[in-house]
């Protein structure tokens, strides 16, 4: 971004802080040491995690060699712990040490085995868990997951302890939704049904692992009153010139293929990596609905009016293609730059069929509808992103500047072709056409300082320009309806500054930080049908605040507590109405407000991984979808803010090694909703209990084989209008290692027992709606993946580009 692309106050805050930043010169150094077993034997391929001390937030993940050796290459100066970790050993943690320009060399830390439950003749093969609890967030690692072969990212989501997906494509995190979804630092554009789709065609081949977390400092953007889940990709961490190929096939009712390449080249300085995956899936979506429409009666008793009933059947067919190419250079022992370019399309096509029968009580008469509807969406959309990283030194230590810049184009159309055919009226049919972009751009900086030992600082800056433009052109029997047509084109500046102070001693940390963000949007249309246009500014303040307190080796405690914001996304704000179905209709709604929440968290961590987990949040106007009558026959689908929601939440953790072969991730949520507020004229004040349980096992068999079992359940649950009946899922696979582990052959089942159907029911004064939806998650895969070219590892270097909050909100 030019700085001619910003006000004046933006670039000048930006120039200042840059200068203000990179007075003086740095030092780093090399963290390296071992890892063994009790027995002195060296463990390959086991986690080492490095923390910052005072707060234990993840500064970057290597892997031991063959010789159990592993190396951190130039760490910036500071306070650090490192854990480490494998499957069928307790985590260990070294004692904190200073890095101030000279090597490190750690003693070598030795995992324990539970002696008691060793099986003689059984090879434990080292792989990362699945499951991560750390101190600030849960890890799912992805990558070597036998059920994450053959799967989408969202498959691997909805297996994730604490994620639920609602039957409109919602995501939650421990019952509560308004999250902040980054892909490599990257917030998606999109919410709700968008972001699934897209999450459906990005494979779970390309992940490297998924974080949860649960209430960030004031460095990450306030979006994301539930938390943050921060998906990254893969990137190949071996020397010289190597790749990985990986093919799979799928079968329900349908065909669902995925192949993909990536290929890496690091040599000295510079590091250039590529991936292209491939995906071919089809296929099916369900919908039955009973609706009872009412009235009320001059004495108050409700009287049925009307119902209608109706049979949904979507198959789909999507066609995606998604590459990445960029690269990393050090300058210097102290610089680094990096760009990298993001692309992808995906073509989503789907032919289907609704039969719905409308009976009208008062009249006694009952009408039947056949439609067809014929739907061809694409997405092709590119982003790109150039990043810089200088650490350098004064008397105070070691400080690091970072800066981003991004840029993303989406483009986006959408075809629809509705007949609708009836024995009583003439058959009618509806079309459509609309064409969207989304143009986002942001640059942010950031800047650590430490101000002594146990003090440091960490202040920043971020802005970005979005402007989205939807042009839609509704046409009924072939002519133009200009009283559907419309444009609608939006445009957002949000200006943001932040600061975080980290005080930490041998057995406390405290972190306090406050960040401010400025908020312009301007909305328009060309028709002011039902909403007019609309102009909005405001500036906003999100403290947040954290305290851990350890006791002993034993015991430890924290608390956190942050004010968040949830804007509406772009989609939801777009006035358009979608026909749906005969008597079902979509639309956005310009007059929506940001919902915010307070955010409090106290968690007891027991021998560093046992954790019991109260939260507590309450939220001022709740964005909630909704589905509500417009007429004694018709419904809209829509988002609208209520009043007020609390919400209580008690959350469990407990990892357990059954034995060396054997170990489970345990993790459960019971969790209490109540909401407030008022919509289509009924007053809502209620709430509901409910829990989730999620328990994945993983077992090592020795030979190469191994095998993973995962199980989740979600009770019933009530959700403002909504009261959804109990659902939950078994998976299972079991993969064998190939060539000296070069290559793996993967083979799970999904859904074994096809419970993830959703039975749910939404309540209102004057309408009540039934429904059971269901899709076609019960496939059987088979994945072959194949590992070529250097198996030397090299350090890893994770980055955050600017662009997080726009991106998601982009649907």
């Amino acid at each position: 971004m030019k700085c001619t692309d910003l006000t004046t106050t933006q670039c000048g805050l930006l120039v200042l802080l840059f200068f203000a930043a990179t007075r003086g010169v740095q030092a780093q150094a090399d963290v390296r040491g071992a890892v063994q077993t009790d027995a002195g034997t060296p463990i390959d391929y086991a986690t080492l995690t490095l923390h910052h001390a005072d707060d234990s937030a993840v500064v970057k993940t290597e892997f031991s060699d063959a010789k159990g050796l592993f190396q951190f290459e130039r760490a910036a100066a500071g306070r650090y712990l490192l854990s480490a970790a494998q499957v069928g050993f307790r985590r260990q943690w070294s004692k904190p040490f200073e890095v101030a320009g000279t090597p490190i060399n750690l003693p070598a830390l030795t995992l324990a085995s539970n002696t008691a439950t060793q099986l003689k003749e059984v090879t434990v093969v080292g792989q990362k868990p699945v499951y991560e609890r750390l101190a600030d967030r849960t890890v799912v690692n992805v990558e070597g997951s036998t059920l994450a072969a053959g799967n989408t990212s969202l498959d691997v989501l909805r297996r994730s302890p604490g994620v639920t997906i609602d039957s409109n494509d919602n995501l939650a995190l421990r019952g509560k939704q308004g999250l902040l979804v980054l892909i490599d630092g990257k917030r998606q554009p999109m919410t709700g049904t968008e972001l699934a789709d897209y999450l459906r065609t990005l494979p779970a081949e390309q992940l490297k692992n998924i974080e949860l977390i649960t209430n960030p400092p004031a460095k990450y953007d306030a979006q994301g009153g539930a938390g943050i889940i921060a998906i990254n990709l893969k990137k190949d961490q071996r020397q010289g010139t190597n790749g990985t190929a990986n093919l799979s096939y799928g079968r329900s009712q349908y065909n669902k293929y995925t192949a993909g390449l990536s290929v890496n080249h690091r040599k000295d300085k510079s590091n250039l990596f590529s991936s292209y995956t491939y995906s071919d899936r089809e296929g099916i979506a369900k919908l039955t609905i009973h609706r009872d429409f009412y009235t009320r009666l001059v004495g108050g008793e409700r009287q049925p009016i009307s119902i209608t009933d109706q049979d949904n059947r979507l198959p789909t067919h999507n066609i995606s293609h998604t590459g990445r190419l960029g690269f990393d250079y050090n300058l210097s022992k102290r610089t680094t730059v990096g760009a990298v370019v993001n692309g992808q399309t995906a073509h989503i096509t789907a032919d289907g069929t609704n039969v719905s029968v409308l009976q009208d009580l008062l009249r006694g008469s009952t009408q039947a509808y056949n439609s067809t509807n014929y739907l061809k969406r694409s997405f092709p959309n590119l982003s790109g992103n150039v990043n810089f990283r200088h650490t350098f030194e004064d008397s105070l230590g070691t400080r690091e500047l970072t800066a981003d810049a991004d840029y993303a184009r989406y483009r986006s159309t959408r075809e629809q072709l509705l007949q609708t055919y009836s024995a009583t009226q003439p058959t009618t049919a509806t079309s459509s056409d609309q064409l969207g972009w989304l143009t986002i751009q942001s640059a942010k900086v950031d800047y650590t300082h430490p101000l002594s030992k146990a003090l440091r600082l960490e202040a920043g800056a971020k802005t970005s320009l979005v402007t989205a433009d939807n042009d839609l052109q509704f046409f009924t029997d072939g002519q133009l309806d200009l009283g559907r047509s419309n444009r609608f084109r939006y445009d957002e500046n949000i200006n943001a500054g932040y600061f975080n102070l980290n005080y930490t001693q041998p057995k406390l940390t405290l972190q306090v930080g406050l960040r401010g963000e400025q908020t312009n949007a301007v909305g328009k249309q060309d028709r002011e049908v039902e909403f007019q246009d609309f102009s909005r500014h405001y500036f906003q303040l999100f403290p947040s605040a954290a305290l851990k307190r350890t006791f002993s080796e034993q015991h430890e405690t924290s608390l956190s507590l942050s004010r968040r914001i949830d804007r509406p996304s772009y989609r939801q704000l777009n006035p358009f109405r979608e026909i749906i179905d005969k008597t079902t209709f979509g639309s956005g709604n310009p007059t929506l407000r940001p919902q915010t929440s307070y955010n409090l968290e106290l968690t007891h961590t027991f021998q560093q991984k046992y954790s019991l987990g109260l939260s507590y949040s309450l939220t001022s106007q709740p964005l909630i979808g909704v589905v509500q009558p417009e007429t004694d026959s018709t419904v809209v689908s829509t988002t609208r803010n209520l009043r007020q929601q609390h919400y209580y939440a008690l959350t469990f953790t407990a990892p357990v090694e059954v034995a060396k072969w054997w170990t489970i991730y345990n993790n459960a949520v019971v969790f209490y909703t109540r909401f407030k507020g008022d919509l289509a004229g009924t007053n809502l004040n209620r709430g509901g209990a409910s829990f989730q349980l999620t328990s994945n096992h993983t077992f090592t068999i020795g030979k190469g084989w191994s095998a993973e079992l995962n199980g989740n359940y979600q009770s019933r649950e009530v959700y403002a209008f909504l009261v959804q009946r109990p659902l939950g899922e078994v998976s299972a696979g079991v993969q064998k290692s190939l060539w000296n582990r070069k290559a793996t052959v993967k083979l799970n089942v999904t859904d074994i027992f096809f419970t993830q159907p959703a039975r749910a029911t939404s309540t209102y004064d004057t309408y009540v709606e039934r429904f059971y939806q269901r899709r076609d998650s019960r496939v059987a895969t088979l994945a072959f993946s194949y590992r070529f070219g250097n198996e030397k590892l090299a350090p890893t270097k994770r980055r955050q580009s600017g662009a997080e909050d726009e991106k998601r909100r982009a649907g």
